[in-house]
């Protein structure tokens, strides 16, 4: 940063660190990136990104940075919003067109009704039958908690290891790389694993409850 730099790749929190702290200074910005724009912006981020582009863009100005807006899926008010940093001529780009059909047509979909109480029980078996001794299995839960007791859970027959926000960045790391390699077979996960991970030959997804 102190000798200059063409690219500058990070999260909203550490960026505003570093111009608050004098150390980074943006008014010459030529483009700006959003990645994952619909999370970014939902999730508490846009007053940071807003206070961290406020240097660079001035309303109604032709020097504005170009803007790329990127994300899988785009809700109605990720372009209202997008209007606020993009010019009037902005282009939208979309590589899903009208297709009902956005999954991949070689992925099979099963629900599975039972009770909570039964679910460990539940998820062993469908372990078990589905992706076997050795094959790969990625399980996402909507808290924490239930993600450390799932990956403790005796009805796994498999190795089976969390991973969720509280894990240490370094151990999450560690984590995926174990799992990539087959030390293990079960990763049991929040949503911190739901976007941008590239896992080959993962043979089975389980959402333990219906997405939110």
């Amino acid at each position: 940063l102190k000798s200059g730099i063409d690219i500058l790749v990070g999260t909203p929190g550490r960026i505003k660190d570093h111009i608050q702290n004098s150390k980074l200074e943006l008014s010459s910005v030529k483009h700006v990136v959003l990645d994952e724009v619909d999370h970014m912006l939902d999730m508490g981020f846009a007053e940071q990104v807003e206070e961290i582009l406020g240097s660079s863009y001035k309303k109604g100005s032709e020097n504005n940075p170009q803007t790329l807006l990127f994300s899988a899926t785009c809700p109605r008010w990720v372009y209202d919003v997008a209007k606020k940093y993009m010019r009037d001529e902005y282009e939208q780009i979309d590589l899903i067109g009208r297709k009902t059909q956005r999954t991949a047509t070689t992925v099979e979909h099963l629900a599975i009704q039972c009770r909570s109480s039964q679910r460990a029980g539940v998820l062993g078996d469908i372990i078990q039958v589905y992706s076997g001794s050795r094959g790969r299995t990625i399980v996402f839960c909507e808290t924490k908690k239930e993600a450390n007791e799932l990956a403790m859970n005796a009805s796994l027959k498999q190795d089976a290891q969390s991973l969720h926000g509280d894990i240490p960045q370094k151990q999450r790391e560690i984590t995926l790389k174990g799992f990539r390699n087959g030390v293990f077979e079960v990763l049991i996960a929040t949503n911190v694993a739901a976007r941008g991970l590239d896992i080959p030959e993962v043979d089975l997804v389980i959402q333990c409850s219906p997405p939110k």
